[in-house]
């Protein structure tokens, strides 16, 4: 089975994480995701509950017509305190807290929220019965660290390092893993793959001027 995880376009604020509408430029990116993977023969798109994703997969959808399923495990991680925050805010506030989580020793919750390994145990159970179901081609529109957190967990790799996954993890991307049910394994296809907006330098992260948690 292929899946392919895209994360969901610019939303219309930059406070970390708060459950709000794409802007204008993400509501962009879902149309140029859409139409990417329109002869891709997407059988059926799953969503993350909150709006970003959910209106992320409706637009892309739009070039699709498929079902939609709304799954609150994808949603993104909690990051607790840090929610409601601005990035400048959050180098003062937790500036603790983010040296140590960048020492990439230990899978830490953020305060008074998750960690990847609480991802992963909410979501994977989630993400087996989509692997499991007889389809052949999937999307989900979810969230950077939560494609980052499962990317690590597949592959085997230490989940303490999933922010060494796409620094610059666009907006609008597609990273695709393939499950294979006789040996029940996960390989990873694509990453971070956003060729469709490269000709769009205003989509791209670097134009909005927000850098990763």
């Amino acid at each position: 089975m292929e899946i392919y995880l895209i994360r969901h376009g610019r939303q219309c604020d930059t406070r970390c994480n708060v459950d709000v509408a794409l802007s204008e430029e993400g509501f962009r990116q879902a149309d140029l995701v859409g139409l990417r993977m329109k002869d891709w023969n997407i059988q059926k798109v799953y969503s993350s509950d909150m709006i970003r994703a959910r209106q992320t997969a409706e637009t892309a959808n739009k070039h699709w017509n498929v079902e939609l399923e709304i799954v609150p495990q994808f949603r993104e991680i909690c990051f607790g305190q840090w929610e409601g925050h601005e990035t400048n805010e959050l180098n003062v506030l937790f500036s603790d807290f983010k040296a140590e989580q960048d020492k990439m020793e230990k899978d830490l919750r953020y305060p008074e929220g998750e960690s990847a390994g609480d991802v992963i145990e909410r979501s994977m159970p989630a993400l087996m019965k989509v692997a499991q179901s007889g389809l052949e081609r999937v999307a989900i529109a979810t969230h950077g660290v939560w494609i980052r957190a499962i990317v690590c967990h597949v592959l085997g790799i230490d989940l303490a390092k999933w922010k060494l996954l796409g620094t610059t993890f666009e907006n609008g991307s597609i990273t695709q893993l393939n499950y294979y049910p006789e040996t029940g394994r996960f390989t990873l296809e694509r990453f971070n793959d956003f060729a469709h907006l490269e000709p769009y330098p205003e989509l791209l992260r670097e134009a909005w001027g927000v850098i990763e948690n």
